[in-house]
């Protein structure tokens, strides 16, 4: 994943090149999130031509099997990655990769089957089957919410959807992340934003963040993609990266984050983290909230190792070690 570079003098608009093409999943969230940066780009450059190639990857094809038996961490871009490398599509758009966009809502939301009351979770009958296939979410429900059940569930946000309002579906809700809901105009859906403050719940890392995945060689596109960056998004996201990269985790660690900037009393902008990681079963966790100062993709960096740092004095390391030595055993 290429990071941004210094300005240069060279302009995409003295380039010859004006025919671009992305590479995306088929599914409407992620077409829809491509057709968001398109869009961005054909403001600036209205002459040029972007084409896109959409396909399916590992993690579409195989929606049975729960997130964290995989051992795989890139399940939904190594086919792209693979074209992208060979040159026959010029950027790739993600969600959870280095925003470059105006990040969306960043939370996770509960949404109600149809024809429930509308409730919290913690208004939840005792049983109540909560859908979700992270792993993250499942850890803090587990901690927070032990009167709840939880069961698994794959599939798109439409897949989800109809799973979880089918008449015979054993769900009673199901999570889900709000920018996806909100890219796709179903915010009617939504029952309730979960956050440190209501739900207690923290979000993954980069979630609502559009990235896109460039080759390093290529000096256009680091131009032109420059030109529709949010500075705000971007440091925030390199920061939670670098937290999660530290404590080497990835979709299957229990690893939740919340930033926002602060202005503090002394007239200093910060980046505040609140990130906490959960033991599977919910018994244990290890949580924090620090702010930084955050100016540059270094001091991102270095903010992010910091926090994961402080995580692993506070238990977090043991608990992601035990993770890993239960999926050693059940592998050999």
């Amino acid at each position: 994943m290429a990071s941004t570079p210094p300005p240069t003098s060279s302009s995409p608009a003295n380039s010859a090149r004006k025919v671009f093409t992305v590479g995306t999943r088929k599914s409407k969230l992620a077409l829809s999130q491509t057709d968001l940066v398109v869009g961005a780009l054909r403001k600036i450059w209205p002459d040029y031509t972007f084409n896109i190639h959409s396909q399916e990857t590992a993690g579409d094809q195989n929606t049975t099997i729960a997130l964290r038996e995989f051992t795989t961490k890139n399940l939904w871009t190594q086919e792209l990655e693979e074209l992208l490398m060979a040159g026959q599509v010029d950027f790739i758009v993600h969600s959870l990769k280095a925003p470059t966009m105006k990040r969306e809502d960043s939370r996770d939301v509960l949404v109600i089957k149809k024809g429930l009351p509308n409730m919290s979770l913690s208004e939840m009958p005792a049983g109540s089957v909560v859908g979700t296939s992270s792993i993250r979410r499942t850890a803090q429900l587990a901690r927070r919410y032990p009167h709840l059940k939880i069961m698994d569930v794959r599939g798109n946000i439409g897949t989800r959807l109809a799973k979880l309002d089918a008449e015979d579906s054993p769900y009673t809700c199901i999570i889900l992340a709000a920018a996806g809901l909100l890219r796709l105009d179903l915010q009617d859906r939504i029952s309730q934003y979960l956050d440190s403050k209501n739900g207690g719940m923290l979000y993954a890392v980069g979630q609502g963040a559009l990235g896109i995945e460039i080759r390093k060689d290529d000096q256009i596109m680091h131009d032109m993609l420059r030109r529709i960056s949010d500075e705000d998004a971007t440091y925030a996201c390199w920061a939670e990266r670098s937290l999660l990269r530290t404590l080497e985790g990835g979709c299957s660690a229990p690893l939740g984050v919340e930033t926002e900037w602060v202005q503090l009393p002394d007239g200093s902008r910060k980046l505040r983290m609140r990130s906490i990681v959960v033991s599977v079963d919910g018994n244990e966790e290890a949580k924090i909230e620090i702010d930084g100062a955050v100016d540059s993709a270094q001091s991102a960096e270095e903010f992010g190792v910091m926090v994961a740092k402080e995580l692993v004095v506070k238990g977090a390391g043991k608990i992601l070690e035990d993770i890993q030595q239960n999926k050693l055993k059940q592998t050999s």
